[in-house]
């Protein structure tokens, strides 16, 4: 395949959490449109090397970190080492997540400030860093949740709180950033089928009733939208949150 061809060749994305479900996804979507891809994985490397092999496969470079989202030293570690092994940073997307489910009074101070730490600090650690390695026109996607928009049922305030902390960062970032024409925008996807939340799961059938097209995303589907922000489509877009939630907060 000619490595020169696609909206994004020769542009460098990173990709958090892209070992598999929405963040693999993502990965090989803008392998797709000629990016060369580094994506950083918790555990399970042989999950990311699969990932790998799939994007070279496809004609691109592409690189696994390990690096813990909650640890700040290696966000910004593996930030260096994509623009270091790849030669350069265009694009990145904040992707990795947790998901922390219970009722407040059952939430620990630990669980908290895990959850805050990959959903809030990681990515603002992340971001601060590319920013000594991105272009002038380069693009940061947040991974946001549609339970920012709409919280139905009990046992998520912690991952909601979280996640809603990326709005004010994506509008704040955007803010900063535009004098460089770097965009930064916020994806908020819905349920999406992935091993985290399968949609043949026995809790998913209560999820679809919440969901206008009564179907659970495919990651491809959410990929496709970060794919768009992160290419030529979506150079007037800045600040903004866009739901790919087929509907579940209508």
């Amino acid at each position: 395949m000619d490595t020169e061809k696609g909206p994004l060749a020769n542009k460098v994305a990173l990709v958090t959490g892209g070992s598999r479900g929405i963040g693999a996804a993502i990965a090989l979507g803008l392998a797709r449109d000629g990016a060369d891809v580094a994506l950083t994985y918790l555990n399970r490397a042989d999950r990311a090397d699969r990932v790998v092999d799939q994007i070279t496969a496809l004609g691109r470079k592409a690189v696994a970190i390990a690096a813990d989202n909650a640890d700040p030293a290696a966000v910004t570690a593996a930030v260096d080492q994509t623009a270091g092994t790849l030669d350069r940073l265009d694009i990145l997307v904040n992707n990795a997540g947790v998901f922390p489910y219970g009722s407040i009074e059952d939430t620990s101070l630990a669980e908290l400030d895990h959850t805050l730490g990959v959903h809030v600090r990681g990515v603002f650690v992340a971001t601060q860093a590319a920013l000594r390695h991105l272009a002038d026109g380069g693009r940061v996607i947040n991974i946001g949740s549609c339970l920012v928009e709409r919280v139905p049922y009990p046992g998520v305030a912690l991952y909601a709180m979280s996640k809603s902390a990326l709005v004010g960062l994506t509008r704040g970032l955007a803010r900063d950033l535009g004098g460089r024409a770097i965009t930064v925008n916020l994806v908020h996807p819905g349920s999406t089928d992935t091993e985290m939340n399968p949609a043949d799961s026995t809790e998913a059938a209560a999820e679809r009733d919440f969901i206008a097209l009564g179907r659970y995303a495919e990651p491809a589907e959410v990929a496709a939208t970060v794919r768009h922000l992160a290419g030529p489509g979506g150079r007037y877009i800045t600040g903004a949150s866009i739901s790919v939630d087929g509907g579940f907060a209508a």
